[in-house]
Order: C-alpha cells, then sequence, then structure tokens
C-alpha cells in the first residue's frame, strides 16, 4: 500500500482495485526508472525486428 501511494503516486482505490501483477510491474519499472533495479535483458529494435522489413 505504502509503495503504490508514496512511491508511484497512485490514489488507494487504484492500489486496492488494481491486480496485483500489474502493481509488481509499476513498481519495478519504477525501479529500473530510478536507478535502483536493472532490467535483466535489453531489447533493441533490430533484434526484434530483422533487416529488410
Amino acid at each position: 500500500m505504502y509503495y503504490g501511494i508514496s512511491q508511484l503516486h497512485l490514489s488507494m482505490d487504484e492500489v486496492w482495485l488494481m491486480p496485483f501483477g500489474l502493481l509488481l510491474d509499476l513498481w519495478e519499472c519504477h525501479k529500473q526508472y530510478t536507478g535502483a533495479a536493472k532490467p535483466k535483458r535489453e531489447y533493441f529494435i533490430d533484434d526484434i525486428i530483422p533487416d529488410g522489413i
């Protein structure tokens, strides 16, 4: 509850009604944005879309 309200700037209703997995995803994005965590793998557009398309 604390992280959703104070760190992610969500209302209490948004935190209570949000699926738990989405809250964890938002928290992980917040940690990566602030530099507290690193992504496990970085994807680039060239890795996903092959040349010639």
